[in-house]
């Protein structure tokens, strides 16, 4: 065994110790709760209120497929009441020991009864006209299901209600506040998902594909009939052939913008956006301000496909 290795399992012996000596809830009664990603911040926020305080493990800026939380983090979830999963890829290696660490905690999976897609491979297409296939076989034998369920206001709801029996079972004795708060926000969500469709509607048939690094916005793109055309290959960058590719398509398609993510290198975006004299535009997925940002995402997709 390593050095490192006998470091870190010092590391959750100590964490484990810990949490006999932390109390259950924070000094003023708020319930102490962790989220994978800054989005469900947002999302337990507005169920939770005044009655949570919500601790986020992937920090701004951050890439979350290979994020390692800090011993400052770990210390602080071995005090968590609650943790709300969504299923991203970090929970599969990091809730195991985090359970171990703090087996009072509660862990609450929001995406359990969200309908997934396949992630996007290469250029292909997760829009609209791929719905068929999709319906046709179900998920199995297309691959990664995609985890960024959080970027389609509908299945946002899922995720809501979810995330409000999870405070519930946490706290039932302030169950009424936050079913009133739920019912609160399923409302903003209808008329979130309405806004998105109204100011996407215009757009031409010929005009729905839009290019970006890594595929994050396939959910979106199915909601409200884009297609989405990814640049990165299998998580990685593409290779000298696959890029060339992607410059034909973009060609074909009439591209004149290369969404980037801020957690991911933007190098491939650069190489395709001067062969196709495109823009380059930052549209980040994992925004704190979870409402407003799908907002800019559809009005951003707006401007680049008119």
């Amino acid at each position: 065994m390593t050095v490192f290795n006998l470091m870190k399992r010092a590391l959750f012996v100590v964490l484990g110790l810990l949490v006999a000596w932390a109390g259950p809830a924070l000094a003023d009664g708020k319930v102490r709760a962790f989220v994978s990603i800054l989005p469900q911040k947002y999302f337990v926020e507005r169920i939770g209120g005044d009655l949570v305080d919500v601790g986020v493990l992937v920090l701004p800026g951050a890439n979350p497929h290979m994020y390692e939380p800090s011993p400052r983090q770990m210390t602080a979830l071995t005090k968590a009441q609650v943790y709300f999963a969504i299923g991203v890829n970090l929970e599969d290696v990091w809730l195991p020991r985090l359970a171990d660490a703090n087996r009072a905690m509660l862990v609450v999976r929001t995406q359990e009864g969200v309908d997934k897609i396949p992630m996007a491979e290469h250029h292909h297409d997760e829009g609209a006209e791929h719905e068929a296939a999709h319906e046709e076989h179900g998920d199995e034998g297309h691959g990664i299901l995609d985890p960024h369920i959080w970027l389609d206001p509908v299945r946002g709801k899922t995720i809501a209600r979810n995330t409000c029996a999870g405070l519930v079972t946490a706290d039932p004795a302030h169950k009424a506040a936050y079913e009133a708060n739920l019912a609160a926000f399923l409302k903003e969500l209808d008329r979130l998902d309405a806004s998105i469709a109204q100011r996407l509607a215009a757009l031409p048939d010929d005009k729905r594909s839009f290019m970006v690094f890594h595929p994050s916005w396939g959910y979106f793109a199915r909601r409200y009939g884009l297609t989405q055309v990814a640049i990165e290959a299998g998580g990685s960058e593409p290779s000298p052939r696959h890029l060339a590719e992607i410059i034909d398509h973009g060609r074909e398609l009439g591209v004149s913008v290369v969404f980037v993510q801020p957690q991911f290198s933007r190098r491939s975006a650069d190489v395709i956006a001067s062969e196709l004299d495109a823009r380059v535009v930052p549209l980040d997925p994992l925004a704190e301000d979870w409402k407003d940002n799908l907002l800019h995402a559809a009005d951003a997709f707006g401007q680049a496909l008119r």
